[in-house]
């Protein structure tokens, strides 16, 4: 099991190690599209692949929508087809806009993630669903690992200089 803010038992790269040698070729390619989709355009068969990327194309469509409206334009430019947001994505992308710090924000957008991805997996133990969720949650607690441990002075400094230029 993996909780939202826990430390990784191993890196995604193990895992897809491990899946390697475990699950058929078929399964290893969607497990392979759901780590490397940054673009969320998967138009394949697959449920839990179509439903994630349904979920945070309308979880970024929200936000696109809320950020055009603080800045006074058109989101219409901003956002992906098919656009369908259930309330609880609507109700997140706003919770999210109005955290006061940034840091706060991406929880709350991370934590949203998950439950959703509790959701997918429900009623599938140890089947491609579960493992695709189980990589998505993997990638998520690895961004997290690197915000805990990125060199906050260093990067201040890096900022800092760029916008000095």
């Amino acid at each position: 099991m993996l909780n939202f803010g826990a430390a990784m038992p191993f890196s995604l790269e193990k895992f897809m190690q491990l899946c390697r040698d475990l699950i058929p070729e078929e399964d290893l390619n969607l497990l392979n599209i759901a780590v490397s989709d940054k673009e969320y355009t998967y138009e394949g068969s697959q449920v839990t692949l179509k439903n994630w990327h349904a979920f945070e194309r309308c979880l970024r469509n929200e936000l696109a929508k809320i950020r055009a409206a603080k800045m006074h334009q058109d989101f219409h430019q901003y956002i992906r087809l098919p656009d369908a947001a259930e309330a609880f994505i609507s109700r997140t992308a706003l919770n999210v806009s109005r955290a006061p710090a940034m840091l706060e924000a991406e929880s709350m957008l991370d934590q949203a993630r998950w439950q959703f991805l509790d959701e997918l997996c429900v009623g599938h133990f140890f089947d491609i669903d579960y493992l695709i969720t189980y990589a998505y949650k993997l990638l998520i607690l690895e961004r997290w690992e690197r915000i805990r441990t990125i060199d906050k002075p260093k990067l201040l400094h890096e900022t800092l200089a760029k916008v000095s230029n």
